[in-house]
């Protein structure tokens, strides 16, 4: 799946919710799946942080919707096959 499929999945299951949601509240939720994340990450959880990284991923399709974002354009002008810092791939930036 291309990343404009994923995103127009989102927009075709959920955008009526988002909308009455809004921004604002749809950025609540991505930080709480951010927080589950983090848990999951802190358990070693495998399972657990896959299901909490889909849960990440699905709400940052919602909010790129709901603020009328290309995710793959925004994804390919900021980091556009190399390193956005160095422009290398690999990155060869020290940490």
């Amino acid at each position: 799946m291309e990343i404009k499929e994923f995103q127009q999945l989102m927009y075709d299951l959920y955008a009526h919710n988002d909308r009455k949601r809004g921004a604002a509240a749809t950025m609540l939720w991505l930080v709480e799946e951010v927080g589950e994340l983090a848990e999951a990450v802190r358990r070693n959880d495998t399972e657990n942080i896959r299901e909490e990284l889909a849960d990440c991923f699905a709400w940052v399709g919602a909010l790129a919707n709901l603020c009328d974002v290309d995710l793959e354009l925004a994804f390919l002008e900021k980091y556009p096959l190399v390193c956005p810092t160095c422009g290398k791939n690999p990155c060869v930036c020290i940490d």
